[in-house]
C-alpha cells in the first residue's frame, strides 16, 4: 500500500511544544500520516539504543520509516581515504536501519568535484559494484533497500537516468526520485503526467516493476536557477514547482505504491497530507 509521510516534523511540531524523537511517532499517527523519513544529514548524532526504543514506538504507531545517510557521502571521491569514510557511513545507516527496523536508507551517490562528470560517474560506477556487492554476499542487505537519491545541481551525479544505471549494480540498489531535484536540474521539466511517466518507464524499462514499485520518492517545490536547485519551497509556491497532481495520476495510472516523503521548507507534514489526500480523492474518483 502506498504511504505518504514527511521528512521531519517541521515547524508545527515545535510550535505545539513537542520536541524528541519519542514524540515523533504518535504526533505523526495523530497528524494523518503512515511514513516518516530520519535524517542524519549532518551526521549519526543518536545512539543505537535511543533508535531501538524509536523503533519500537514507530512500529506501535505503523508507521514506516526510512532514514537519510549523511550529506557528505561521495562514491567519486578519488582519495581512497575518503572512500572509505563514504563505505563507513553507508554501514553505519545499515547498523540504525536494523535498529530503526527501518528498510529505506536514502543517500546522495557522489559530486564531482575536480573530476569530469564522465570520469566521476564511472568511479561511482565501479565503486557501487564492488562495495554494495561485497556487502551482499555478507548478508548486510537482507530485506533492505539501498535507495541513491536523484540530485538538483549540475555538478553532482544523479540525473534520474544515472541513478537508474547504478541501480542495476545490485539488486538492493532502488532509486530515490526526488522530482523537486529532477525538476530543478532539468529547469522546470516536470509539468505533465507525460513528463513524470518518461522516469518511471525509464525505471521499469531497465530495473523492473518490482524495482521501481520499491522506489522511494521525495516531493517538494524547489527554486532553481541556472545551475539547478537553490532552496526548497513549500506548495504555497506557484512558480518553480513542481505540482503533486500530475504525479498522483502516474502513480495510480499505472498502479504504483512506494513511500512518498514531502521536504517541504518547514511544512513537510502539512504538504505531505495535502499530498495523501490529493492522491485518495483522485482514485476514489476513477
Amino acid at each position: 500500500m502506498i504511504k505518504f509521510g514527511a521528512s521531519g516534523c517541521g515547524d508545527e511540531f515545535y510550535a505545539q511544544g513537542h520536541s524528541g524523537i519519542y514524540e515523533v511517532p504518535q504526533w505523526i499517527k495523530n497528524y494523518g500520516l503512515d511514513a516518516y523519513e530520519y535524517s542524519f544529514g549532518h551526521g549519526y548524532q543518536m545512539t543505537i539504543e535511543t533508535a531501538k526504543k524509536a523503533g519500537e514506538l514507530f512500529k506501535q504507531f505503523d508507521i514506516a520509516v526510512s532514514l537519510h545517510a549523511p550529506f557528505y557521502i561521495n562514491f567519486a571521491n578519488p582519495d581512497p581515504i575518503m572512500y572509505e569514510k563514504t563505505k563507513g557511513y553507508i554501514k553505519t545507516g545499515i547498523r540504525f536501519l536494523r535498529a530503526f527496523g527501518a528498510d529505506h536508507l536514502i543517500f546522495h551517490p557522489a559530486s564531482c568535484g575536480k573530476l569530469s562528470r564522465e570520469e566521476a560517474l564511472s568511479l561511482t560506477q565501479r565503486r557501487f559494484d564492488e562495495f554494495f556487492n561485497a556487502l551482499e554476499q555478507e548478508g548486510s542487505l537482507n530485506g533492505l533497500w539501498m535507495c541513491p537519491e536523484t540530485m538538483g545541481k549540475t555538478m553532482q551525479i544523479g540525473s534520474y537516468k544515472e541513478v537508474v544505471q547504478l541501480c542495476k549494480c545490485n539488486k538492493h540498489l532502488v532509486p530515490t526520485f526526488d522530482f523537486g531535484h529532477i525538476n530543478a536540474l532539468e529547469q522546470g521539466s516536470l509539468k505533465t503526467a507525460e513528463d513524470f511517466k518518461k522516469v518511471f518507464d525509464y525505471c521499469i524499462e531497465n530495473l523492473g516493476f518490482e524495482r521501481t514499485n520499491n522506489c522511494h520518492i521525495h516531493f517538494s517545490k524547489i527554486q532553481y536557477g541556472a545551475k539547478g536547485e537553490i532552496k526548497h519551497l513549500n506548495f504555497d509556491d506557484n512558480i518553480y514547482g513542481p505540482n503533486f497532481e500530475p504525479l498522483a495520476d502516474v502513480l495510480i495510472e499505472y498502479n504504483l505504491t512506494p513511500r512518498v516523503i514531502c521536504e517541504s521548507m518547514n511544512m513537510m507534514p502539512h504538504d505531505a497530507l495535502k499530498m495523501k489526500k490529493t492522491y485518495f480523492e483522485k482514485k476514489e474518483n476513477i
